[in-house]
């Protein structure tokens, strides 16, 4: 059979032009001709194919040079998203990464920023953006290199002193939080284990951690084995930071799942001030003397500032006075401060999620829902009833979120404690964004060294798409689909090579004059 001409989409939306030959029913590709990103790139793939074609009726010339090409003919030689690529290195250099010094990284973390997928499918991404790529054991080197050369420590120390000098040295507020990414391994080893999983899954994993300033910006990154607590990994993570950049003055934020004793202990013997979200089991102890003496009246916006004890309850005869106690280091050894706010839109939406929990509590006991365990149902021998005291209790507090810390109320005042609290939905979003636009996950390393690698490659693909989005107001994803279809053209005709520049509408000339370029 002749050969044909063959457009494919590619997993990026790009449709690759290929001369394809059938034989003895299997279809091989004779030629690949190059992928489009625009309807007009894709009418010049489709032109040069269809001439291809006609010059080899004969006999098809496709080996490289210029026979079976009529005279006259355009030809495409390159096609390279010059923007897109001077604009991710120009934050690469901004940021202080090339002191790295290695260029196979580099375009690792490029194609991860552009197109996330296998490091072999990588060379493809690299090849489509117009650079050329190295031979892939080349990049498979450059993993090797990021343990052995300490990319991590260069990188990390790099977005420090980025943070530090561009944003007046603010490191005094810290984000820290953790996620899991899973394996599609069959079993465990010493670092990817079953482990606790939001998403019920079963497959080995790793626990990551992740520490970013208060605007989102990376600093930190670490992994742990995949049956590691959440609240084991906090200590570490801020030794590291502490003993790589001497700082000391700083307060680190972190979700109730860091809430521990230790920790805590840990965190005030490093001479670091922090605020974690308490546990609404500690509500009814830390506020025993508002609901003495005002009941379950609160008022929108509401916030008590009192103590919250360490271990144990707090001394009954505190009740007795109207006044909550003010937190001092010193006068109170065995307590922390504690700052209570109450929402009224909270209290409505806690409301609601209490009664859809009551409900299935019920379902469950009458028999119209598979018995399994669920909150408010409480099993005496063989019988299932509702728990009516703990569902009263958990409509009381409907509303209130609590916060624990060990900043004095003359350097902290309790607003400023929640709105520091409220800034972690920040590394949230960073952990989106590793999961969703930079697919950090799943892994398909299997050892140790090859795993910190792809993380050092997530983590400086991370602190680019930050830089780049702080600077330009855009998503990452916004910025990918509006430079990469950008592409700088060599043609050579009759001979003589041809530059042709790419279009720049208006959307795209305010994103580039927003980056610098």
């Amino acid at each position: 059979m002749s050969p044909f001409l063959r457009k494919v989409k590619t997993a990026s939306g790009a449709t690759a032009v290929q001369i394809v030959e059938k034989k003895h029913g299997r279809r091989t590709i004779v030629e690949h001709l190059g992928s489009a990103h625009s309807d007009a790139e894709l009418a010049v793939l489709v032109e040069i194919g269809i001439g291809k074609l006609n010059a080899g009726q004969d006999q098809l010339d496709l080996e490289p040079g210029r026979r079976g090409v009529p005279a006259g003919t355009a030809v495409i030689e390159s096609m390279r998203s010059a923007l897109l690529v001077e604009v991710i290195r120009g934050s690469w250099e901004r940021l202080g990464f090339g002191r790295v010094g290695d260029e196979a990284f580099f375009q690792l973390v490029l194609a991860r920023l552009v197109e996330p997928t296998s490091k072999l499918d990588s060379l493809r991404v690299i090849g489509e953006l117009g650079i050329e790529a190295f031979h892939h054991n080349t990049y498979y080197q450059a993993l090797r290199r990021c343990a052995a050369r300490g990319y991590r420590d260069q990188l990390a120390t790099a977005c420090f002193e980025h943070v530090w000098t561009g944003a007046g040295g603010d490191v005094s507020l810290l984000l820290y939080d953790t996620t899991t990414l899973y394996f599609d391994a069959e079993s465990e080893d010493r670092l990817r284990k079953v482990g606790y999983s939001k998403e019920r899954r079963v497959d080995p994993q790793i626990v990551v951690g992740l520490l970013v300033d208060r605007t989102g910006f990376p600093l930190e990154i670490a992994c742990y084995e995949g049956n590691k607590a959440e609240t084991a990994t906090l200590i570490p993570v801020m030794e590291a930071f502490q003993a790589r950049h001497q700082v000391a003055d700083m307060v680190v934020v972190a979700d109730a799942g860091m809430l521990s004793s230790a920790n805590l202990k840990a965190l005030d013997d490093a001479g670091l001030r922090f605020i974690v979200g308490s546990r609404m089991t500690k509500a009814p102890h830390d506020l025993a003397a508002h609901f003495r003496w005002h009941g379950d009246a609160f008022t929108d916006g509401q916030i008590i500032d009192t103590l919250t004890m360490r271990r144990g309850a707090p001394d009954p005869a505190r009740v007795n006075t109207r006044a909550e106690p003010t937190w001092d280091p010193a006068e109170h050894p065995a307590a922390w401060r504690a700052v209570w706010q109450y929402s009224r839109k909270r209290a409505v939406r806690d409301s609601h999620t209490l009664t859809a929990q009551a409900n299935r509590a019920q379902a469950i006991i009458d028999g119209d829902q598979p018995a399994k365990k669920a909150r408010f149902v409480k099993t005496t021998g063989a019988t299932l009833a509702i728990d009516t005291y703990a569902l009263e209790r958990a409509r009381r507090l409907a509303g209130l979120k609590g916060y624990v810390t060990n900043i004095p109320a003359q350097i902290m005042p309790a607003a400023e404690i929640i709105s520091s609290y409220h800034d972690l939905w920040r590394i949230e979003q960073s952990f989106r964004m590793s999961k969703t636009d930079l697919a950090a996950r799943p892994i398909f390393h299997h050892t140790r060294d090859a795993i910190e690698a792809h993380l050092t490659v997530v983590f400086a693909a991370l602190a680019i798409a930050r830089d780049l989005q702080a600077r330009s107001g855009r998503s990452l994803k916004k910025i990918i689909t509006t430079l990469r279809p950008l592409r700088h053209v060599t043609i050579t005709l009759n001979g003589h090579p041809l530059d042709a520049h790419p279009a720049i509408n208006d959307d795209a000339h305010d994103l580039l004059r927003s980056l610098g370029h």
